[in-house]
Parts: structure tokens; sequence; C-alpha cells
């Protein structure tokens, strides 16, 4: 996952702005639809590259970044990148009327169009100057992101890690059912067959899709075809089809949304530890690797999710099975769970626990860059990586709390409000405000998360400068591309930084961070300012 790359103009940051100013005058909603309308105006004709936009810039453009530092000719699938834009544009358009958002959002969505993978997906990032720039940056860039793996290779194919294709399928979904514009129809359909056509049998999808048997990855095959739950992979495929049987009315989708539901039943392991792993294998369902720092083991965090999916699917259908192993998980959990004295910052769980032994497995790496480098795991807690962490903090308390509610709760009454029964229904208006969690798709409501104050709204108005963008830190850098590693490391320790030697291209925390424009703090600016507008 991503680098934190806040903005210093956020909510709660622009408390502090304002706290620092003389005292500012009370925004008036002409004031603040302005703010909004002149910040929009510098992303749309100032930063972004044909309708789309990567993570952050310098102010003279001269370097940008993803996730990864990007080319000029790239723009970022990847949230929050072009599709999470245009969700932005399509929420300010429900919030202000101003057509203006609306055109915005067409423009987002021709970029994520014009670079969709013929599979019907998305890669993480779209070149616009072709297959060979694309290559080209894999073979410098990304093969160098020591810690950023699932970069080192160009498959060529398309991703459903980090919920890149499931946002921009959604996206593309909301855009074509706003005004009934058969224009997006096409590339929908194309993204829909993606995930029904990337789906197993047994209702687990892969990683990545269409499916390349040919690559291994550090010595070892290739784990981007396994069934995968890391990063929400299926839940984020549920959500997304349940969207188009909601919206669409399109039932080819009940079948996979069931059996995708039922193969996380069928991936629960047998006693004594009926967890998950981050993958598991298509042919006997048992718990695999993915990334080196990834190894094959029970993963804490993601049981711990799956548990929570679980939940929702009986919500969902009222179907006991989906309950029914959930309290040997919960036990398991708390089974691993450390002794307050080996908790870490809070975090009391072990991110990873070997099969066979219930024993915590620690993460660990030696070297300095992708060539001489290695990840290995063994049972010391000391010294673990700081960019991957090996202790998690779980509430399973909230987990028995959820299940023993459910279980009291009549289950007529969930089946009754099943979006497995609706159809033809809006989606929520709003996107951007708030996870849009499988359970609430119906519900929409503009001020729901939490208070924005007068204080802080005029804080961002005039915290935006005279070019018409906020100034914000850019705490993630990279070291620019120089060649690849040596195989000799290079002086230093190296174990528990996030970036190796000179020659590693992954982002790092910025001691001195440039001020420059993000993406993000926009993003975030624009939905203080939409929730304040829905408050009055």
């Amino acid at each position: 996952m991503s680098l934190d790359r806040r903005s210093l103009l956020t909510a709660t940051a622009a408390t502090a702005l304002a706290a620092a100013l003389p005292a500012l005058a009370a925004p008036t909603k002409d004031a603040v639809l302005a703010t909004m309308r002149r910040a929009t105006a510098f992303m749309t004709d100032k930063v972004a590259n044909r309708g789309g936009y990567v993570w952050s810039y310098l102010p003279d453009f001269s370097r940008r970044w993803g996730e990864m530092e990007a080319y000029p000719t790239q723009i970022w699938v990847q949230p929050p990148g072009t599709a999470t834009m245009g969700h932005l544009f399509l929420d300010a358009l429900h919030a202000t009327g101003d057509e203006a958002y609306y055109r915005a959002a067409e423009n987002a969505a021709q970029a994520l169009v014009d670079g969709q993978n013929p599979s019907g997906g998305w890669n993480y990032l779209i070149d616009f100057a072709g297959e060979a720039s694309t290559r080209r940056w894999y073979d410098t860039i990304g093969k160098n992101g020591w810690r950023l793996e699932e970069f080192q290779h160009y498959y060529g194919n398309a991703t459903f890690d980090d919920a890149g294709t499931s946002e921009s399928a959604q996206f593309l979904l909301r855009l074509h059912v706003e005004k009934g514009d058969r224009r997006w129809r096409p590339p929908l359909d194309k993204a829909i067959a993606f995930v029904l056509d990337s789906q197993y049998p047994n209702g687990g999808w892969p990683q990545r899709f269409p499916l390349k048997d040919e690559f291994h990855h550090h010595g070892l095959p290739d784990y981007t075809s396994l069934i995968t739950f890391n990063d929400d992979v299926a839940a984020e495929n549920i959500k997304f089809l349940l969207m188009c049987l909601q919206a669409l009315g399109d039932e080819r989708v009940i079948d996979p949304i069931r059996r995708a539901m039922d193969c996380f039943i069928i991936c629960q392991q047998p006693q004594p530890q009926p967890a998950w792993g981050l993958q598991h294998t298509v042919a006997d369902l048992k718990p695999a690797g993915a990334r080196t720092y990834e190894p094959k083991a029970f993963v804490t965090h993601t049981t711990a999710a799956n548990i929570g999916q679980m939940l929702t699917f009986y919500e969902l259908t009222g179907e006991e099975k989906y309950l029914a192993r959930l309290p040997e998980a919960m036990d398991w959990l708390q089974s691993v769970k450390l002794p307050p004295e080996q908790a870490h910052d809070g975090k009391a769980w072990p991110t990873f626990i070997e099969i066979g032994t219930n024993e915590p497995l620690y993460i660990h790496r030696k070297g300095s860059n992708v060539v001489n480098g290695e990840y290995y795991a063994d049972k010391n807690p000391a010294g673990t990586l700081i960019h991957y962490s090996s202790f998690r903090k779980i509430d399973v308390d909230g987990l028995r709390k959820r299940y023993a509610a459910l279980k009291a709760q009549p289950v007529a009454e969930l089946a009754a409000k099943s979006p497995l029964k609706l159809r033809g229904q809006p989606l929520p208006r709003y996107f951007s405000l708030g996870e849009v969690s499988v359970s609430d798709l119906n519900v929409g409501d503009i001020g729901a998360k939490g208070k924005v104050t007068d204080d802080q709204i005029a804080a961002l108005g005039a915290g935006l400068n005279a070019e018409g963008w906020w100034p914000t830190e850019l705490k993630a850098t990279s070291h620019p591309y120089s060649g690849d590693g040596s195989p000799t490391p290079a002086p230093g320790d190296y174990s528990q930084t996030r970036v190796g030697d000179i020659t590693d291209t992954s982002p790092f925390i910025d001691p001195k961070p440039a001020i420059g424009i993000s993406t993000g703090a926009y993003i975030e600016n624009m939905i203080a300012m939409i929730r304040w507008l829905g408050a009055k």
C-alpha cells in the first residue's frame, strides 16, 4: 500500500491553521463554491494528463509520483488516483449542481478507458506514451524498487491489487447511470466481463489476470495467480458486482457473488488453526506466500478482515453458514495475541503465524538494494521491518459484539433488506465522504462523517494559493533512477529503513519535505467543503 501523503489542510490541520491566523471571516456558500471551482480548475487545466492524475507533483512538474516516481506521460490508477478523482468530481457535482464537475468526471473516465487493458481490467498505472515506454519504466524505476515487488515485473495484464480495477469499474458504473450516457456502457461491460472471467470456479479471484505462468518471483513460482484475500481483492469484487446487480439489474452476477462469498468458507482452515492467509492455493485451498516478506503463514489481520466480511455476508443473506465457524476463528485470534510485554507500539498481534505451531513469524531484511538484498522470516521479534509491520492491532472484542448483535437479530429482517433482492435501486450520491460498504449501498448521507467547522472551511479558503492549489508537504519522495543496484551491499544498515541505498527507487519519508501539489490534499479538502455545504 501507499505511503501517507496527507494534506496540511485537511479538516484537522485546517483547525490548527485557523488558530494560527488572525480571525477569519465566516465563510459564505458563494465563497466556498468559488474556492472549489478555482482549485478544481487548476487540477483539470494545469495538472491533469488527458484527464488523469498521479498522486503528487513538484510545483514545476519536474518530478511526479504515484506509489513510485512516474513519467510525465503516465497517470495512476491505484487509489488515490484517477478513479478517486472521478468519484470526487461526481460528488462535487451532486453537492453543487455545477456541470463543470461532470465534464471533469468524463475526462477522468476517458483517461481510464484509454488505458483499460484489453482484458477489461486495469494495471496500477497507464502510460500514454505506449508499450515501449511502459516497459522502460518497469525495467528501470519499477525493477529497482526493493520493497515494491509488485512493480518489479511488467506482466502486461491487469490487477485487482489495491482496489485499482474495482474503483475504476465502480466509477464507470456510477458515471454510466448518472445520466444514462451509453458511451460508458461498452468499457463498463468489459470491466464486468473481466471480473466474471477471472473468477475461479471455486469463487476466488487471482491478484492479476489474465494469468501469466512464465514469471518467477525471486526464484519462487509467481504468486499472482493464487486466490487472493489480501487488500480486500475478493471483497472489492463482490462490492462491485452487488452494485451492478443493484443499479443495472444484471442477474448474471448473482451466482458469482454467491460463489465468491462461499470461497471465504471453504478457505477457512480446519482446527487447530481455523484462520486464513493472504493468499491460498487454487487446488487445495491452503495458505500460500506472496511477496518475499509475506511468507506462507496464517495472517491475523486478514483473518480479522475475513471474519468481518463473513458477518457482512450474513447480513446480506441471513444464511447461518457464514457465521457457523466464526467463533472458532475469533477464539484462534485471541489465542495468538501476544502478552502485554511483547506488544509493539500498542499492536498486540503478530502479523504472521507459523503453520503447525501457532508461533509468530517476524520479518527482517539484509543487504542494501533489490540485487543484493533479501527478506527472511524467523522467530526473533527484534529489528523487524518498518515498511511492513510484523505486528497488528485487531479488535476481537468488536468482532464478537457484532457477531452477537447479528445472532440476536431476526433473520427475516436481514433478508428483507438484502441488496441481493434489490433491483433498479439508485447508487449512493456520495462516494468520497466515507467508505462505501456492501451493507449500506442504499444510503448516501452527505453529513454522515463528522462535522466540519466554519473555521476549518475559512482556513481552506485562505490556504489556497494564487495559482489555485494547496501547498502541501510531500513527505514521500524517492531516489531518481540512477542505474541498477550493485551486487555488493553498500555500507550501512538498511534492515529497518524504508529505502535502501541510492539505487533503490522505493519511496521514503523525506526529512526535509518539499512543498508541492498533492492530489490527496485536493480530494480531502474538497470533501471537507462538500460536507460543509451539506450541513447548510
